[in-house]
């Protein structure tokens, strides 16, 4: 029996090979799959594309694009070839959504390492160029029937990961360009803490801009890998039952992926893992969709 819209995103099950994680989600339940582009590279484009129908499931998104902030012209081109690529690789999955997640200051030499000394810290700059490489793809995009899909990052990712922290700051960007070319990602673990939450999601549904809901939870302690502190909903604080309303009441339709970056869960045996963000989802979000 299938659980309405739930998608497993392969960065929940991290520990699994493509074809272990499809047979795992297809034998829970789940609908469909958010793939990272490192799974993908493992079988190849065409291959996923196989093996994911021969599951019975569909691609709710392609993560990731993005990391477009660099000032140098080799990185600038780098970043454009391999963004284009993640667009080929989105429609040859057959998805519509590729998530884009931005990427830090340049001084960030690495995630969570230390700064470069001499690097770029201008916060204003490093966002002025991801508006202009966004512009510099989505004719591309749209070319391939693929829309970006920038994800705002809770602002402690904002050095390293991403300098867009706001669903409105995501969507002062979308809107600068035809509707429907670029949308946004409504990332519970992100966007929890954002006071002006419920307006900006307003907002994104009136345009039709929302590319993708995920859901996962703000755990605590954070582990020394901030990235990797997310857990099972209902493990910690985020309210799953107001801001999925929030969602539902904008007419979104689509799948809602479950993404969770834990070392503990991923070392969970599988069946433990996959039938506890099912049970999980069934008794937290599913409730308030329509």
């Amino acid at each position: 029996m299938s659980i309405n819209r739930l998608s497993l995103n392969t960065a929940t099950a991290k520990n699994l090979d493509l074809p272990t994680a499809l047979a795992a989600a297809a034998e829970h339940g789940y609908e469909a799959v958010g793939l990272w582009r490192d799974r993908v590279a493992e079988t190849g484009v065409e291959r996923t594309a196989q093996l994911v129908k021969q599951a019975g499931l569909r691609v709710s998104a392609l993560c990731r694009g993005g990391f477009m902030t660099a000032s140098e012209p080799d990185a600038i081109a780098w970043a454009l070839s391999d963004n284009k690529a993640a667009i080929d690789e989105a429609a040859g999955l057959g998805t519509s959504e590729l998530v884009m997640v931005v990427g830090g200051l340049p001084a960030a030499s690495d995630f969570g390492g230390p700064a470069i000394p001499d690097g770029d810290r201008d916060l204003g700059a490093a966002r002025q160029r991801v508006i202009d490489r966004v512009g510099d793809l989505v004719g591309y995009a749209q070319s391939r029937g693929v829309r970006l899909a920038l994800e705002p990052m809770h602002p402690i990712f904002a050095a390293d990961r991403g300098v867009l922290s706001t669903l409105g700051q995501c969507l002062d960007i979308a809107d600068a360009f035809d509707q429907g070319a670029v949308g946004v990602v409504v990332d519970t673990y992100h966007v929890w803490w954002d006071p002006q939450l419920a307006s900006q999601v307003e907002r994104a549904g009136r345009a039709g801009q929302i590319s993708s809901y995920q859901v996962s939870d703000w755990v605590l302690p954070l582990d020394l890998d901030t990235l990797n502190s997310r857990g099972f909903m209902g493990d910690g604080y985020i309210d799953f039952a107001t801001i999925t309303s929030l969602v539902e009441q904008t007419g979104y339709t689509g799948d809602i992926e479950v993404e969770i970056f834990n070392r503990k869960i991923w070392d969970l045996p599988t069946d433990e893992l996959l039938s506890t963000v099912a049970e999980r989802y069934s008794a937290l979000v599913l409730p308030y969709l329509r």
